[in-house]
């Protein structure tokens, strides 16, 4: 009977992530140019690039605390401009949209979770 709970501790174990708040960002496939960003989870940083039609995944804390924080910021070598928001994921997931040109797509059909957004505490770049 002790055998049974081996699969399971290790199936809890290896699976922990899915129980952890995901935030998405999918960008636009009618986008122009690709966006270089910077997921920044309580000083955990993460770099990357987004194409058109792609995005960019990272989770959250199951237990966030009070100094908890999650910021996205992203840019285009183009344009120069910045983007950058402060996230407060829920469960199970929290998903943010991207339009064309790179703005967050506020509007109601878009699926943006735009009360889970703010601007930057850390990142002063503006949205």
């Amino acid at each position: 009977m002790r055998w049974i709970w081996i699969p399971v501790v290790f199936l809890a174990i290896s699976h922990w992530d899915i129980a952890l708040p995901t935030v998405t960002v999918h960008y636009s496939k009618e986008g122009h140019q690709e966006f270089r960003y910077i997921w920044n989870v309580k000083d955990r940083i993460y770099k990357g690039g987004m194409l058109p039609g792609g995005g960019a995944v990272d989770n959250g804390f199951l237990f966030p605390d009070d100094e908890f924080f999650m910021e996205f910021s992203w840019w285009s070598k183009k344009e120069g401009r910045n983007h950058c928001i402060s996230i407060t994921p829920k469960w199970p997931s929290t998903d943010i949209y991207l339009d064309a040109n790179g703005n967050i797509d506020l509007r109601k059909e878009s699926g943006t979770d735009a009360d889970r957004l703010k601007e930057c505490r850390w990142d002063l770049a503006k949205p």
